[in-house]
């Protein structure tokens, strides 16, 4: 199984709030697991607004590093517009931001790892786990 890191996990693991999050992450083979270029930004903005900035993105980029990173390509732009028109007629919208990070799992047959299920679990045929709570 491959999987794809939400923003939330990245900033567990390195915050160490959830130790067991760290060593099941550091079990998996990291050629089974991948992060997204919208993922690296949302990372990048905390940083930016740290007071430890530099120290901050030198720390994520440490992780990050380890895994493929995956862009927000045409096939993510297909499963995008699929996902937000049905979220829409159904009255259910995500954030544009969750809508690209799940489109990018889906477009590359991922497991998608949050702790965000709720929002995330609206979204069909979308793999989700939550290392936080399983």
């Amino acid at each position: 199984m491959k999987y794809l890191l939400d923003t939330n996990v990245i900033v567990g693991y390195l915050n160490g709030r959830v130790p067991d999050l760290r060593a099941r992450l550091d079990k998996i083979p990291n050629d089974d697991v991948r992060i997204c270029s919208v993922v690296k930004a949302e990372l990048l903005f905390g940083a930016e607004k740290s007071q430890r900035s530099a120290q901050v993105r030198a720390e994520q980029t440490k992780l990050t590093d380890r895994y493929l990173s995956l862009p927000f390509d045409d096939d993510a732009a297909y499963q995008y517009a699929a996902i937000r028109a049905d979220l829409e007629r159904k009255g259910t919208p995500i954030g544009p931001l969750d809508l690209m990070i799940a489109s990018i799992a889906l477009a590359n047959d991922l497991t998608l790892i949050t702790h965000n299920t709720a929002e995330f679990g609206r979204i069909s045929g979308l793999q989700t786990a939550d290392w936080e709570t399983q």
